[in-house]
């Protein structure tokens, strides 16, 4: 049978993995982005390059999008030549982090259209996109949700569906990556620690993995990203650091105290000052390093 052509907005580097896996699992695409070298390996294994948002809408009725920023975000929807504007679509699906109030205000003003909205925003970095293994968490209309869900299988492997509320979804994530973004920088402190006193790095991983201290950066980030010092593989640290800011705004808009958040949210906003906003998350280690005047772990060779 022959799968629904989707629109696909944002070919970057989440969004390629999925827009590839979406091809993979057979779904025609048409795509969208500002880089022609992004959409280029896509429009080589047959997806059609559109001129714009508002050219995906008019060619498609469901569009799938994956963006860096809210305000991107919102310059895609509901631009000048946006998506909104489109003559097509009906069902707009954003896998961005935006946080709940960017998509409640995109929600409001494409339900006016009659079109129908999903946040989904998606977890398990470049590793998990490429793979197929990114969790979704989901709200909006569940009737949406449910035809959806063979797309979303392609690209992930837990699904969760929040609610139709909008902006559940993001809540969601900004709190996961809260999570995610503590423990990294938290594990950084105690390997740079450990490391100091004498301890052997890949024995302090193998110790946290095995006890009350193990998360997703000893599991993970440390042994596959900083033992072997490739800091490779996790988000960038100015996405960290604004999905931790979004995070930030939104507890206090709700009267929700969040003392370690904001000094999570600092550490971003220096590292990010000092100019490795491009750099993987993993690598915010070397700041401790520096201060210190350790190394964890070794460079692999060839």
């Amino acid at each position: 049978m022959t799968k629904q052509k989707l629109g696909f907005i944002g070919i970057g580097d989440m969004g390629g993995p999925m827009a590839g896996r979406l091809l993979d699992a057979g779904f025609p695409l048409v795509i969208f982005d500002v880089r022609d070298e992004a959409t280029a390996p896509l429009a080589a294994r047959g997806a059609e390059i559109a001129a714009s948002p508002k050219a995906v809408a008019d060619a498609v009725d469901t569009i799938i999008v994956s963006l860096p920023t809210p305000d991107v975000v919102r310059h895609v929807a509901l631009g000048p030549d946006g998506i909104i504007h489109g003559s097509t679509i009906r069902k707009y699906v954003d896998l961005s982090t935006t946080g709940a109030v960017m998509a409640k205000e995109v929600a409001a003003a494409l339900n006016a259209k009659s079109i129908d909205c999903l946040d989904a925003p998606v977890s398990g970095g470049s590793r998990g996109a490429e793979a197929g293994t990114l969790a979704l968490m989901v709200s909006g209309p569940k009737p949406l949700y449910d035809e959806l869900v063979p797309a979303f299988e392609a690209i992930g492997k837990n699904l969760f569906y929040l609610g139709d509320a909008p902006g559940l979804g993001q809540t969601m994530k900004l709190t996961n990556n809260y999570l995610s973004a503590t423990a990294n920088i938290a594990t950084a402190e105690a390997m740079v620690m450990g490391v100091k006193a004498g301890l052997d790095p890949a024995i302090m991983v193998d110790v946290f993995n095995a006890s009350s201290g193990r998360n997703d950066s000893t599991m993970n980030k440390v042994p596959n990203s900083i033992l072997n010092r490739r800091f490779d593989k996790s988000m960038k640290q100015r996405l960290l650091y604004k999905d931790v800011k979004l995070c930030m705004a939104e507890a206090e808009a709700m009267d929700v105290p969040m003392w370690l958040g904001n000094s999570v949210k600092q550490v971003l906003s220096f590292a990010v000052s000092q100019g490795s906003g491009d750099e993987a998350s993993v690598a915010l280690i070397k700041y401790n390093e520096q201060w210190t005047g350790v190394t964890v772990g070794k460079e692999e060779k060839e």
